[in-house]
């Protein structure tokens, strides 16, 4: 996988940014395309990277956030919220669905190209001694440029988990967890519990902590962590009750992270930050604009209506599948694929059968052939064909819907990725 020292450095000398990413993708073990292989367990190599660059980490004020579902639209809530109210944002989020620079903003804009060039050419001479992993260099990536740009309020989402999550070395001023679902369980634990406790990795010392739900496997996770911390807890649906507050984020499932995002806002603003409620409601109306999130509940056209969301796990998917009951339309079109790793005969199981179903395959290592998926498919009464890309799947789906029907895409993020993509 990696190239001896001197080919590594005569040609990362030369990189333009499009070269500058296919290094990244295939030189370096990166866990969306590859899975477990690439998950590693240990803070170890983020620690030495980030001290080889004179730890940017520690000059940024961070909020945190972890959890199995909610944590981008939480993330990007929160970053609109900051940038209305005059702060100078940063965002870490991942994974990106077009373009790699999605995953680090200032105040809703991608970090340029130019940076992503300099800073791959800056830690190559750690690359043979370090050997870090995609993510770890992503991480390192953003802590770098939100110190040089001088940010006022780091927003930094987890990747996979938190105790051994690559963005664990920061101490923030507010941690959140938004939820706890069956996801990674290959990594993360079988339970909910064990899973909570993996997230939990995220609450520190004297740091106060907002949790978005309450489960009773994972509650006393949570307080049990906060304790030994001497950490604030506050779970968010504890005091609040149904959110007043709208956003552009149509989701049902946003109805939860709403009221997460304003409880974290209540802790913020006890920790002097100055966060007015009309800044709240200003940045809640306006997330997509000002952040770039895409690909939640998203719209894509009207007649017939498009929709995609990236929703991919087990209480992913029932969420939607709660959102299209809710929706009216005279046919039902679903283009619909899978990885491997995820739960996904349960969740099969749960999808609607009242629609006709266009399965596809991501354009990822780990993306689960369209005809496994739709054989599978066919044992929960699913009617369908299968489709080699995401692209053929959604224009022959296109080409069968009317101007009243609705045709949703999703499954998996990189469902989401590809078709975005497609679109241009």
């Amino acid at each position: 996988m990696w190239d001896n020292h001197n080919q590594l450095h005569a040609s990362l000398n030369t990189l333009n940014y499009s070269q500058t990413l296919d290094f990244l993708f295939s030189q370096l073990p990166m866990y969306q395309r590859f899975g477990t292989s690439a998950f590693k367990k240990d803070l170890t190599n983020i620690i030495a990277l980030c001290d080889a660059l004179g730890n940017p980490h520690r000059s940024l004020k961070c909020v945190h956030v972890a959890g199995t579902n909610g944590k981008g639209s939480v993330s990007h809530m929160l970053a609109s919220i900051f940038q209305t109210a005059g702060y100078k944002t940063g965002l870490y989020t991942s994974p990106h669905l077009i373009d790699f620079r999605e995953r680090i903003r200032v105040n809703g804009v991608c970090v340029s190209e130019e940076f992503v060039i300099r800073f791959v050419k800056e830690i190559e001479p750690h690359l043979q001694t370090i050997k870090p992993s995609f993510f770890e260099i992503t991480v390192a990536m953003a802590f770098q440029y939100f110190s040089k740009q001088e940010i006022e309020i780091a927003i930094i989402e987890t990747g996979l988990g938190g105790r051994l999550d690559s963005t664990n070395i920061i101490h923030p001023e507010l941690s959140i967890i938004t939820n706890i679902g069956y996801d990674h369980m290959d990594m993360l634990g079988e339970t909910l519990a064990e899973i909570a406790f993996e997230k939990a990795g995220i609450i520190k010392p004297n740091t106060p902590v907002v949790i978005g739900e309450r489960h009773n496997e994972t509650t006393e996770v949570f307080t049990k962590k906060a304790n030994e911390c001497e950490a604030d807890i506050m779970f968010a649906e504890d005091t609040l009750g149904e959110s007043l507050y709208a956003s552009d984020l149509k989701g049902y499932y946003q109805k939860a992270n709403i009221k997460t995002v304003i409880a974290s806002c209540h802790a913020l603003k006890q920790l002097g930050y100055d966060l007015t409620e009309n800044a709240i409601q200003r940045g809640l109306l306006n997330v997509a604009r000002n952040t770039g999130l895409m690909g939640r509940w998203q719209l894509i056209q009207h007649n017939p209506r498009v929709i995609c969301d990236t929703g991919h796990n087990t209480e992913g998917i029932q969420q939607i599948v709660k959102q299209l009951t809710n929706e009216s339309f005279q046919k039902l079109h679903i283009v619909f694929g899978q990885v491997v790793g995820k739960d996904y005969k349960n969740i099969l199981s749960l999808l609607p059968k009242n629609a006709t179903y266009y399965f596809t395959k991501p354009s990822v290592i780990r993306g689960l052939d369209e005809k496994e998926l739709l054989e599978q498919a066919v044992q929960f009464n699913l009617n369908g064909q299968s489709y080699s890309t995401v692209e053929k799947a959604y224009h022959t789906a296109k080409n069968a819907a009317n101007k009243n029907d609705l045709i949703y895409v999703g499954g998996s993020t990189f469902v989401v990725a590809d078709f975005l993509a497609s679109l241009g």
